[in-house]
């Protein structure tokens, strides 16, 4: 690589650099209050507010069969009787499924219309964490020894965007894991049709995802203020965490 190409690409990593760190600042001064009050709004709607749990729940469209009736005689032969008890302790353990009679088991409506509001964010809370993270990063000076009170500042910021970070990646996986529980359950309520703890379980499983959107919204609105509090407060000594020792001689 001959020195013009190398001085090319080293003008297109600065001029990355300065458009991130301008986007930063951005989203910082303007961005974060804009997402925090626009939070606030969701929150309150009635999708999320005073909601009452059992609106949630949803019809699973699996039927409870007629139960099974053995019609025998108590007087009757006991070789009959032998033969009988023998063939009810060798019926398996459940049913096996090869179709639902009424057609598939739909997702839970309430919680999928919820999740098409709450995912966004959740990237969002991603892509804005990960450009704080790339900003804070490319401001930390050089290591010298010495007058590093601003850059312990820098590092201590950085941490807490990047537990934000990870914490909204979890929230992904948490989302994932929902849907897995749920199909794992419902297809114990087609097993066992005429247990109703099963179904019962469901409901209770999806009225705890409902309380789970609603707290990951929440936290999401609290790690924009969490984090556009500290950056504003510290801006100073992130953007120029070395002071001039020249200036204080004047």
């Amino acid at each position: 690589m001959d020195n013009a190409t190398a001085q090319k690409f080293a003008f297109q990593v600065q001029e990355y650099k300065d458009s991130l760190k301008t986007k930063a600042e951005q989203l910082i001064i303007k961005g974060f209050p804009e997402k925090i009050v626009k939070l606030n709004e969701i929150l309150e709607t009635p999708g999320f507010c005073n909601r009452d749990l059992k609106e949630v729940h949803q019809d699973l469209n699996v039927p409870i069969p007629d139960p099974i009736v053995l019609n025998h005689s108590e007087d009757g032969p006991n070789p009959k009787r032998q033969k009988l008890e023998n063939s009810v302790d060798q019926l398996p353990s459940g049913t096996k499924v090869m179709v639902l009679p009424n057609g598939s088991v739909p997702c839970n409506k309430h919680l999928c219309d919820l999740l098409h509001i709450v995912k966004p964010y959740i990237r969002q809370l991603l892509e804005d964490s990960n450009l704080l993270k790339m900003w804070i990063s490319f401001m930390i000076p050089k290591i010298e020894d010495g007058n590093n009170f601003g850059v312990s500042i820098q590092e201590d910021t950085l941490a807490e965007v990047q537990a934000v970070e990870s914490e909204a990646a979890a929230y992904f996986d948490q989302i994932s894991r929902y849907f897995i529980s749920r199909a794992k359950m419902v297809s114990k309520v087609a097993k066992y049709p005429h247990i109703d703890d099963y179904r019962r379980a469901v409901q209770e499983l999806d009225e705890k995802e409902y309380v789970s959107l609603w707290l990951v919204m929440c936290e999401i609105r609290n790690r924009y203020c969490s984090l556009h509090d500290l950056v504003i407060k510290n801006i100073e000594k992130i953007k120029k965490p070395r002071s001039s020792n020249a200036e204080s001689l004047y």
